[in-house]
């Protein structure tokens, strides 16, 4: 305070601002949020999470410790925190998912996309890289992750995300916004149970990771999953296998000859599926293929050309 004499006036201290947020005292402050629930594991969760929240690799939190914080960052990731340590998948907490080159918005109105759903996509761009244009429809798009993938990798000239569940489509359609510069394929939100909504014919690809597991087996799954993911995304009649069939019938009436139906299903059912498909007599070439654990997790075919 200035005295009128043009001194400063020493009576008062002047106010401390203290110490600068950084990563690294963030990462402590989530690690004690998290260790009742984690205990050993808290502090790389905490690293995990925080890398996740700001789209970063998971060194990230350890090379950057220095790096300051802002308080709304640190109101972002306490919130997160307080999330995982209620049991919310990291994934929920952070209110992202990686899923290949793409960073997505998830929450609990959709599943969490899964490494094993990647290489779904690759089956999918290994048999259609070779020419361009066309159309994909990707069957119970969730959050748009298989979708976006195919319009960003691969050479269709329009990808179709399906979902019966108009808040999953919210999702999918918030994310198919962030991407739309990086697209080389125009990416269409259609809302509809499986192929409903599609009344194209003539389709390059259907591909789909559709519900597939059994009522009966609901106690089976791991809280995480069972607790919190959409049980229509997860669940499924006539003991998993009504959703899937149902949608090789109808890719059999939509898919172009030569066209590719590329599905992940549960590897106690999956050539149960790929058997199915070779009886209903529209489709040549059927595998099963294994994902990277060696599980056998996908059914390939080509629709019929004759």
């Amino acid at each position: 305070m200035n005295n009128g004499g043009g001194q400063v006036d020493r009576s008062r201290p002047e106010r401390s601002e203290g110490p600068a947020l950084t990563v690294a005292t963030l990462v402590q402050q989530m690690s004690d949020l998290l260790r009742p629930t984690l205990g050993a594991d808290a502090s790389s969760e905490a690293r995990e999470l925080l890398a996740l929240i700001h789209d970063q690799p998971r060194h990230w939190p350890t090379v950057g410790a220095a790096q300051p914080i802002t308080d709304d960052e640190r109101t972002v990731a306490i919130a997160a925190a307080k999330r995982r340590a209620a049991g919310a998948p990291i994934q929920y907490a952070a209110g992202r998912a990686a899923f290949r080159h793409l960073t997505l918005d998830v929450d609990e109105r959709v599943l969490i996309p899964r490494p094993e759903t990647e290489m779904l996509v690759d089956i999918v761009l290994e048999r259609t890289l070779s020419e361009r244009g066309g159309t994909a429809v990707d069957v119970g798009t969730g959050s748009g992750a298989i979708a976006l993938a195919l319009a960003t990798e691969g050479r269709f000239e329009r990808v179709i995300a399906t979902d019966v569940s108009l808040d999953a489509l919210a999702v999918a359609r918030a994310n198919a916004e962030r991407y739309a510069g990086r697209s080389c394929a125009r990416v269409e939100i259609r809302h509809g149970s499986l192929l409903g909504g599609v009344t194209e014919r003539g389709l390059r690809a259907v591909v789909s990771n559709p519900p597939y597991i059994s009522f009966d087996e609901a106690a089976e799954l791991p809280s995480a999953v069972r607790d919190w993911e959409p049980s229509v995304a997860l669940f499924s009649g006539a003991d998993g296998m009504a959703t899937t069939e149902q949608l090789v019938r109808e890719a059999a009436c939509s898919l172009a000859p030569g066209g590719v139906l590329a599905l992940e299903g549960d590897m106690r059912r999956i050539r149960v599926v790929a058997e199915f498909t070779r009886t209903l007599g529209a489709y040549v070439d059927v595998q099963v293929l294994a994902d990277l654990t060696g599980r056998d997790r996908f059914v390939v075919a080509r629709k019929r050309e004759d």
